[in-house]
């Protein structure tokens, strides 16, 4: 296995090419993705890319953390995935690049009941935003959406920052990503969570 993060996540994005290339569309959106399955599983893999949304942030100097499956296969994850979910820290004094990040890369914003927002500045100070690119879609949030028991800006604090090919990316570290599929307990994240720790134990 590649000891690169950026180069797993390079080789997992062509990996769900071949995948879902010549998969009939299935109607489904990330936000219905199964429980047990993932977003691998939905139209949203079709054509999955995040690179292109992750150096705008980076071109743009928003601070966003990834999470979710694109920070596990950074991790050395094997499962693929069809979404990229986003943590920021909701500071005011950032909305303004995240938004610019976004629009350069013609983003379509949705609030959490799926009705459009504009992509500006104020929208992403919502705890959660859906967003809808070429290349990707998912959630965008804050520590405000509730987390349970999860501190999530300690988790920010801890992200891991790697950098190469001119794109600097961070995200959630190994452990803090195994408490957070733990704490939401869907199939997919009890599978993904003991995948990380035997990963971390090997």
């Amino acid at each position: 296995m590649n000891e690169d993060p950026l180069v797993r996540l390079r080789d997992a994005v062509a990996r769900t090419r071949e995948l879902v290339r010549n998969r009939a569309a299935t109607g489904l959106h990330h936000e219905e993705a199964d429980p047990a399955i993932g977003t691998i599983g939905t139209d949203s893999a079709r054509g999955f890319d995040p690179f292109p949304l992750l150096e705008a942030l980076h071109g743009h100097g928003a601070r966003a953390v990834v999470i979710g499956q694109v920070a596990g296969i950074m991790h050395g994850s094997a499962e693929l995935t069809g979404d990229l979910d986003l943590l920021w820290d909701g500071d005011p004094g950032q909305a303004a690049a995240l938004a610019a990040a976004f629009v350069s890369v013609g983003a379509v914003l949705n609030d959490d009941d799926g009705a459009p927002v504009p992509c500006e500045p104020e929208s992403f100070l919502r705890p959660k935003v859906q967003f809808t690119t070429a290349g990707a879609s998912g959630d965008c949030c804050t520590p405000a959406l509730p987390w349970g028991e999860l501190r999530v800006a300690e988790l920010l604090e801890r992200a891991v920052v790697v950098a190469g090919g001119g794109i600097e990316v961070r995200y959630v570290a190994r452990e803090d990503l195994i408490a957070m599929r733990r704490a939401v307990g869907r199939p997919k994240d009890v599978r993904r969570a003991d995948e990380l720790e035997a990963l971390g134990a090997s």
